[in-house]
């Protein structure tokens, strides 16, 4: 892992974060002997992001499901 003083990091952030993204963290350290990890944050994946199905419909019978659905959705 690669360590950087606190100018070094200040000077070359752009640089320092893609390191960090691409290598996944660097450390900068303080004069005051303090050091700080800087490590990239995980995106968590929406709930709603679900892998497609091919089912080779055209859009005439998706058509005719929803009106079919709707048809029948109102009789009990």
């Amino acid at each position: 892992m690669k360590v950087y003083t606190y100018s070094e990091a200040r000077q070359n952030l752009a640089s320092v974060l893609e390191e960090a993204r691409r290598d996944g963290a660097v450390r900068i350290s303080r004069r005051d002997g303090q050091q700080f990890l800087l490590t990239p944050e995980v995106r968590a994946g929406s709930p709603l992001d679900v892998p497609g199905i091919e089912l080779n419909l055209t859009v005439d019978e998706i058509v005719d499901f929803v009106r079919e659905g709707r048809r029948g959705f109102g009789e009990a």
